[in-house]
């Protein structure tokens, strides 16, 4: 009796310590990260700079030969990658409750130019999916770094967000895709536009900022995808 006794005290304090540490982790879980106001404001700072190594060169860049922007653009990616290894260290990935939707997208976007610390970004999207299960990540831009990880692993891409170009009609097309039949059951839902639709919107892009070279080529126009009519 007193050995029943002892083995049901001993079950009664072994579930009560294992209540205790459940709850312990669910108080945690459920804790609310605080707004940061101060890492938004910086990486908004960042993003201004980021997406003018991102782009073609403007205004005084344009005075530039094609080895100083190359080392300019170089150098703001290493620099950037830096400080948002930093950041995520510290955070995980950046969510919206952490720095508000910008701020995630600016912190996402960084992180998509980060492409020579491929190991980087795959650590990233990782906690990003962990995010956006929680609705606290844009799910279009998990995509867009999933695929982005993908191809820079030599692997086939997800969602088709990764195009090369023809070089005779400058028209986009996808890098390495996996399953292109379904690719845009995918893409929708993770709310992203029909394939074909995004790739004439990057065609256009290309287009307008390699217009005077393929001009030169007799090509007057984007050459476009033919997409559903709704």
């Amino acid at each position: 009796m007193k050995k029943l006794l002892a083995m049901l005290l001993l079950a009664i304090t072994v579930m009560a310590c294992k209540n205790e540490v459940k709850n312990e982790v669910t108080e945690v879980q459920e804790k609310e990260v605080e707004f940061n106001q101060e890492l938004a404001d910086e990486l908004a700072r960042m993003v201004e700079v980021d997406q003018v190594a991102a782009n073609i060169p403007q205004g005084k860049y344009k005075e530039m030969s094609q080895q100083e922007w190359k080392a300019f653009k170089d150098s703001v990616f290493t620099t950037h990658q830096l400080r948002l290894e930093e950041i995520f260290d510290e955070h995980g990935f950046v969510g919206f409750d952490l720095a508000g939707r910008e701020g995630s997208q600016n912190f996402w976007l960084m992180v998509q130019h980060s492409d020579h610390k491929p190991e980087f970004q795959k650590e990233v999207l990782k906690k990003m999916k962990i995010e956006v299960d929680k609705d606290n990540a844009i799910p279009s831009n998990y995509g867009l770094l999933l695929d982005r990880v993908k191809i820079n692993s030599g692997e086939k891409q997800v969602y088709g967000t990764q195009v090369t170009y023809n070089h005779n009609t400058g028209q986009a097309y996808p890098k390495p895709l996996a399953d292109s039949v379904t690719v845009n059951e995918r893409r929708k839902e993770i709310g992203l536009e029909p394939l074909e639709v995004y790739l004439n919107g990057m065609t256009q892009l290309h287009f307008q900022w390699n217009k005077e070279m393929l001009q030169k080529k007799g090509i007057t126009e984007p050459k476009l995808y033919e997409t559903e009519s709704r």
